[in-house]
């Protein structure tokens, strides 16, 4: 059962993958892979907890087309490709540990993006 707490459910996703690690930047966790952010934690002017990650080319575009009141161009990493989602109210977690797992995968070593994906076909390393 997900937590109520939506950064300490992203927290068991984000380092259910090998090598993950928190590291807290400007007051928030980030979630990293051999240094290099894969997902983050923002809390925005308006108080409302969301989680920025890295995307394929064109899923940003796709997903906040879709659903602009879940998902948003993150400043700062948005013109990279990230995408914002909202995690305050009811998420889809299944959604975001898809989200964080591609993410991982476009920022992890290829030896251990492979390793992540071999564990996900297996049914571990999911985090929900």
């Amino acid at each position: 059962m997900p937590s109520r707490d939506p950064t300490t459910h992203l927290r068991r996703i984000c380092l259910a993958f090998p090598e993950a690690a928190e590291k807290e930047t400007f007051g928030a966790p980030t979630f990293r892979v051999r240094d290099r952010i894969f997902a983050m934690v923002n809390r925005g002017d308006d108080g409302r907890v969301s989680m920025w990650c890295k995307a394929p080319p064109g899923s940003q575009a796709v997903l906040v087309g879709a659903d602009p009141e879940r998902f948003f161009v993150p400043p700062y990493v948005g013109p990279k490709g990230w995408v914002g989602m909202r995690l305050d109210g009811r998420p889809d977690w299944a959604e975001v540990a898809l989200l964080v797992r591609r993410s991982y995968g476009l920022i992890a070593p290829k030896r251990l993006a492979a390793l992540a994906a071999e564990e996900t076909h297996r049914g571990r390393g999911s985090g929900v």
